[in-house]
């Protein structure tokens, strides 16, 4: 089950590069605000469809939890309007690893700290590397793309 849990979170994460270099592309068009709009549009009927056909019912209802926790709904549009205009800057490559490193650096504070509810798991010398790996790798990307002429589009 973790390895099918990983994978998924993996393919997760590819359809966030596509979804950033199509949104990308989309934003330059039609602006950056309709290509967010587009997005959580979208998104909204989808997902209305998903609980209606699939959501197993709960004892507890959006109404019912701290309403906290809730603030997690507002997290995805700042995130949508960056990668719309950082991607067309930067390119999509540099904008989703800077996005992993600032997922992975605020996950490793989540868990040192156990914030927002979360058990804490303790800050480590291989979670430490693995932030260092990462920021080099957000270097060279960030430095392979500034040597590299860009194409015509």
């Amino acid at each position: 089950m973790l390895i099918l849990m990983i994978l998924l979170a993996i393919i997760g994460g590819a359809a966030l590069s596509i979804q950033a270099a199509l949104n990308g592309r989309l934003g330059g068009n039609v602006g950056v605000f309709k290509s967010a709009f587009l997005t959580f549009s979208v998104g909204a009927v989808v997902t209305a469809l998903l609980i209606f056909f699939f959501e197993p019912s709960h004892d507890v209802t959006l109404m019912d939890v701290p309403k906290w926790q809730l603030l997690g709904a507002l997290c995805g549009v700042p995130y949508i309007v960056i990668m719309v205009v950082a991607v067309q800057r930067i390119g999509t490559a540099v904008a989703t690893v800077a996005v992993i490193f600032g997922q992975l650096s605020m996950s490793v504070l989540i868990d040192n700290f156990g914030l927002l509810g979360n058990e804490a798991i303790s800050l480590s010398v291989s979670r430490m590397g693995a932030l260092v790996c990462l920021a080099i790798a957000l270097y060279f990307i960030y430095a392979s793309s500034k040597s590299e002429p860009k194409e015509a589009h």
